[in-house]
Formats: structure tokens, sequence, C-alpha cells
């Protein structure tokens, strides 16, 4: 139950960081912040599952939803 758990709430973040962004209305930071959990939930969802190669993508969407908050900053 906990990984199924992990596993929607990483999607319904990383929904919601995308409708933040997408909707450009000046909270940007808060969406890039949305990824950042989101990748860390699905994350470890993937390494409880042994999904290595989600596990990876999830690397790279930490890294983007880090520097977006920097930059955004």
């Amino acid at each position: 139950m906990k990984s199924k758990a992990l596993e929607w709430f990483g999607v319904v973040t990383a929904i919601m960081y995308s409708m933040l962004v997408a909707l450009n209305i000046g909270v940007e930071f808060t969406g890039f912040l949305l990824l950042l959990v989101s990748a860390f939930s699905i994350g470890y969802w993937a390494y409880l599952g042994r999904h290595n190669g989600i596990l990876f993508l999830q690397f790279f969407y930490a890294t983007a939803g880090i520097i977006g908050m920097v930059r955004w900053y």
C-alpha cells in the first residue's frame, strides 16, 4: 500500500507542476518545487520496485526541479 501511495502522490504532484508552469500565473517556483517532490516520491517508488529506468529518469526530473527553483528564485 505504501508503494501505491508513493506512486500516486508522485503522479498528482507532477500533474500539478505541469499545470502551474503551463498556466504561467507567476507560481513557477512552487511548480518546480512540486516537480522536485514528485521526483523524490516516484524515485523512491521506483527504487522499491526495482524500476531502474524510471529511477534514472527521476534523477533528471529532480535536477530540472532544482534548476527551475534556482532560476525562478
